[in-house]
Parts: C-alpha cells; structure tokens; sequence
C-alpha cells in the first residue's frame, strides 16, 4: 500500500521489466557473440584449407613443369657424324655383338610415326625396350635402329643409302644385328652426280676410289639486279637457263655405267633432274657443296658418305 501511494510499485515493475530486457539482450548478445565466434573459426579454417590447395597446386604446377622439362630436353646419349675408318670400326663393332636367338632387333625406318608404325605393322613396342627414350626413335628417322632385349645397345644410324623396301622385310630378330656395310660405306661400282642451278659433275667410283670424272658449269644469271632487265623477264631467261643445264645434266647420266646412282646436291634441282631424266636413284641428298667442279664433288662425296650415329 505505501509504495503504491509513494509511486515506487510502477517503479519496481519497470525496473523487473528491465532486468528482464537486460538479461533477454544479455542471452542475445551471448549467442550472438558465440555465432560469431564460429563464423571466424570456420572463416579462419576455410582460409587455412584454401591456403593448403594453393600450395598442393602450386607443388602440382611445379612436378608438371619438371615432367614438361624432362620431355623437351630429352637427348640421346651420345651423338656423333662418322665418315671412313671411323664409320667403318663402328659398323664392324655393331656387326660382332652378339646375342641369345631372336635377341637383336634390327628395324628400318622410314620418316613419319616409327615407333607407332613398328608397333602396328611388325609388332615391335619400342616402349618396352626404350620406355620413354622410345621418343627419341621417331625423332632420328629415317634410320636403322638396333636394340637388344637386355638393353646393352640402342643406337640408331642414319645412313646415306638407306634402303628402300617394305618395313616388315627389314624389321629382324635375330642372334646379331642385319647390317649391310652397302647402307654405309662407298662399296662396289657406283656412280655420284652433283647437281647444282649452275653446276654439274659426276663421278664413277670403285669403293672409296674415283676412276672416273666429268664436269661443267652453265651460264646461269644469278640474282636480279635493277638493271636493264625486268623482274618477269630476268625470271624467264634464268628459268630457261636452268632448263637447258638440267638437260645437259639428265644427258651426261644418261649413259652411266654403275651398279648405283646416287644425286645430291640442291633438294629442289636434284628432284628436279631425277624428274627430268626419268632415273631411279639409289638414294638422293641434299648436300651443300660449294666451288668449282671437281673440289665440289670431293665435297659432295665426303659429305654424302656421312652417317649419323645417335645413342639412344
């Protein structure tokens, strides 16, 4: 009664409905504050979980750009240009190993996918006895490639008479590698024309030795000049120069007496004298031989009986 008539009963009840505010905004507060004490755990974990797969994938990243690495830098083990006696010793070399029965593969091939085309065609899989050098295989064709079953030899030789024949009639298994020293060294009779836009000689050989020569050089305009002529006709008169000099050419072979004929010399104008002459080289090349006749051919002869030896 008293604190109803001094006013402090309204009192006291706004004081309770305080206190009660006060504790339901305390509560709210509390539970508030515990969310978002959660939220920056989970903040703080989803952070720590993205910082561990930026750095799986940055590992990743690296293992690939490594394996990328490896690839591209994939070399033989040796490489070397052999000529001569030097050639000669390694043929021999290659010739003596010797092996259990159908344990040396002796395969030719051709330019394009060897390793696909030996697999398909002879059932060979250059992956088993190579792995991943087995690349390196392609790369080197057109070659002759020996590899034994135990892995001691894998080389690959790029010779200048390679021959021309099916893939299945010279991929061999066999207790030592099928070479013909034919593929590498000047053997027999043969015959080999130079043949350049302005340049021609041919020489007849008994192996390693020449008994025979023939040579000439042709008038051929050579780069145009702003002279007196134009472009379209200095092109026409060089044009038909050539023509007359591949003709010359296709006569001097006409009547070669050789076993073999071997053309080297510029890649389009040799194509464009077998074309000319109707022949059947044993082989082509491409050789850069320079100077007079006679020097020229040394030049294209040595080169020619080149071959390139690649360990795999």
């Amino acid at each position: 009664m008293l604190d109803e008539l001094l006013g402090r009963a309204s009192l006291k009840e706004r004081i309770d409905e305080l206190e009660e505010e006060n504790e339901r905004l305390q509560n709210r507060y509390e539970a508030e504050s515990e969310r978002r004490a959660e939220a920056t755990t989970a903040k703080q974990e989803a952070e720590a979980e993205v910082n561990r797969l930026e750095d799986r994938i940055a590992q990743l990243e690296g293992e690939l750009e490594r394996l990328e690495d490896e690839e591209t830098t994939l070399e033989p083990r040796h490489r070397d240009r052999l000529r001569g006696a030097r050639l000669a010793e390694v043929i021999d070399r290659l010739a003596s190993f010797r092996t259990a029965p159908e344990g040396a593969l002796t395969a030719v091939l051709e330019d394009g996918d060897a390793v696909e085309t030996l697999r398909e065609e002879s059932d060979v899989d250059l992956g088993t006895l190579l792995g991943d050098r087995a690349a390196l295989v392609d790369d080197a064709a057109p070659c002759v490639l020996c590899v034994d079953d135990a892995g001691l030899v894998a080389v690959a030789l790029e010779p200048p008479a390679l021959p021309d024949a099916d893939l299945e009639a010279h991929t061999t298994w066999g207790d030592r590698f099928a070479l013909e020293r034919e593929w590498f060294l000047p053997t027999g009779r043969y015959a080999l024309a130079l043949v350049r836009t302005d340049l021609f000689a041919l020489g007849r050989y008994d192996g390693d030795e020449r008994i025979d020569y023939r040579g000439f050089e042709s008038d051929v305009k050579g780069s145009h000049s702003k002279g007196g002529f134009s472009q379209a006709r200095f092109e026409r008169i060089r044009d038909d120069q050539i023509d007359a000099h591949l003709e010359r050419c296709a006569d001097a072979v006409a009547d070669v007496d050789a076993d073999r004929l071997f053309v080297v010399g510029q890649r389009g104008v040799v194509d464009a004298l077998v074309a000319e002459a109707d022949l059947e080289p044993a082989a082509t090349a491409a050789v850069d031989a320079t100077g007079d006749p006679k020097p020229a051919l040394e030049d294209a002869h040595r080169s020619f009986w080149t071959t390139t030896l690649r360990v795999l």
